[in-house]
């Protein structure tokens, strides 16, 4: 593991989808996808951890 890594690899995943099942209970009256985007920024999620959380909570 680099030494510049603060977190352990994965904790940033769990946080997002932790946030976004929130964000989903707590808004529902927003998209999904723009609640998507919200995490993917905030996490600074990568291009293949957006599509993860995309095919798996993007569906109504």
């Amino acid at each position: 593991m680099p030494e510049s890594t603060i977190h352990p690899p994965g904790d940033k995943m769990k946080k997002a989808i932790r946030e976004l099942s929130e964000l989903l209970l707590s808004k529902p009256e927003k998209k999904r996808l723009q609640l998507l985007q919200e995490v993917a920024v905030k996490f600074d999620l990568s291009p293949s951890e957006c599509t993860f959380l995309e095919r798996h909570f993007g569906e109504e």
